[in-house]
């Protein structure tokens, strides 16, 4: 690849509390070679003027679900090779948003397709976000990952075609964590509640023993993987940060006694908070449920005043706040809407921003990727005007670089090169 100087935009590198510049920034390869003002292109480099922008590592989703669609009953009626295939076109959107990584927790199919996609990512074979991935939710019976309850009795089987991930009692969970560490898994997902989607269970109820969790993440642990949960309420929290998780899932229901447990453990959170505090806010609002089975609008309607008093308590602390989205649930291509979402429950733009970029890195263990410095990968993203200011244009982004290659360049662009 040949070199890029970017110029002209304000340059925000993942760790400040605010943009500086405009300065430049040189890539050369797959890396940032240098960031200054006046830097002078090498030969053969293309110059982009991106005045009026600012530039920013690219953004991280933390948690996705790339082969799922909102009509979640249709990733059941497809191959796997079919899911992989739906994702292709939802990765492009995720890349073309500004999101050059993303980590998905949970495909829908019985094989580990979700596997390939990643590796066909990281070979170029398909365009997308480099990807780390859970490919199942490891779940006890009855829990928020066991599908079968959704099955007629006379589709029962043993085990029935949709209990993807059960295991229940420590040995049969090990195995259950060991098989998904075969087949190619970066991180483990466990259910440690039920949750609000799922018809049989209830977001407020913990699901594992502790003892279960606790076999669970060490499993992982001694084979190198991380382990997070899908995880509600107070009790399921507590549990997952005593079996010694890396991140919590949710946390929405968390009193501010638990959250403060959380951040003393140093434990992140991705608090996906579009999908849950939009709901929250509409639980009573009979327009919003239209088309959505009865059982969801009653679990949003049970917990309404403890989902937002949670997400006010999340803003007030000090965790480790990782930005995620569970898209999937909703649209992909809505995801930067997180943001927005985020700063309207208190959490500062900066802190927002940092949740999708460096914070995110440090989470997935990416020490090469969430800020611009000079070595670093060449993920950088860009926008017009300030998300400091107005968060909104991170739902904007109209130049993506991912390791040194340019997916997308505004149409007003400025561009040359050194001959």
């Amino acid at each position: 690849m040949p070199a890029t100087l970017i110029t002209g935009a304000r340059v925000w590198d993942g760790l400040a509390e605010t943009a500086a510049g405009p300065q430049d920034v040189l890539v050369e390869g797959d890396r940032i070679r240098r960031v200054g003002t006046d830097l002078q292109a090498p030969r053969g480099a293309e110059v982009i003027d991106l005045s009026g922008h600012t530039l920013t590592p690219g953004f991280m989703d933390c948690h996705t679900h790339v082969t799922i669609t909102p009509d979640i009953a249709s990733a059941f009626t497809l191959s796997p090779t079919a899911m992989a295939l739906r994702s292709l076109p939802i990765l492009r959107t995720l890349l073309m948003n500004g999101f050059t990584t993303v980590r998905d927790l949970m495909c829908a199919d019985v094989g580990y397709s979700i596997v390939d996609v990643r590796d066909a990512v990281e070979a170029g074979t398909i365009a997308g976000p480099r990807m780390l991935v859970a490919p199942h939710l490891i779940s006890a019976r009855g829990g928020h990952g066991d599908f079968s309850a959704a099955l007629a009795d006379q589709f029962q089987g043993t085990p029935p075609p949709l209990e993807l991930a059960a295991a229940d009692g420590c040995d049969e969970i090990r195995t259950r964590v060991r098989q998904e560490i075969r087949a190619g898994a970066d991180w483990i997902k466990f259910g440690a509640t039920g949750g609000f989607s799922s018809p049989g269970d209830d977001p407020g109820q913990t699901t594992y023993t502790q003892e279960e969790m606790t076999a669970l993440v060490s499993a992982a642990a001694d084979l190198g993987v991380p382990a997070t949960p899908h995880c509600y309420g107070d009790e399921g929290a507590r549990r997952a940060v005593r079996a010694g998780v890396r991140s919590i899932e949710h946390a929405n229901l968390a009193s501010a006694q638990t959250l403060k447990m959380i951040e003393d453990a140093g434990v992140f959170v991705v608090p996906t908070q579009y999908t849950i505090v939009d709901d929250a806010r509409n639980a009573f609002n009979e327009d919003h449920w239209k088309g959505v089975p009865a059982f969801k609008p009653r679990k949003f309607q049970k917990y309404q005043k403890a989902l937002l008093d949670s997400a006010e308590n999340l803003a007030a602390s000090d965790i480790r706040i990782a930005f995620g989205t569970d898209a999937g649930m909703f649209p992909h291509g809505e995801n930067w809407r997180e943001f927005p979402m985020m700063v309207s429950n208190g959490i500062t733009p900066t802190r927002a921003l940092k949740a999708a970029t460096s914070v995110a890195a440090d989470l997935l263990g990416l020490s090469d990727l969430g800020v611009i410095a000079e070595g670093k990968i060449a993920d950088i993203v860009a926008m017009p005007g300030d998300p400091f200011t107005d968060i909104q244009v991170t739902g904007r982004v109209d130049f993506v670089m991912k390791q040194g290659m340019l997916h997308k360049r505004p149409d007003s662009a400025g561009t040359g090169s050194r001959d």
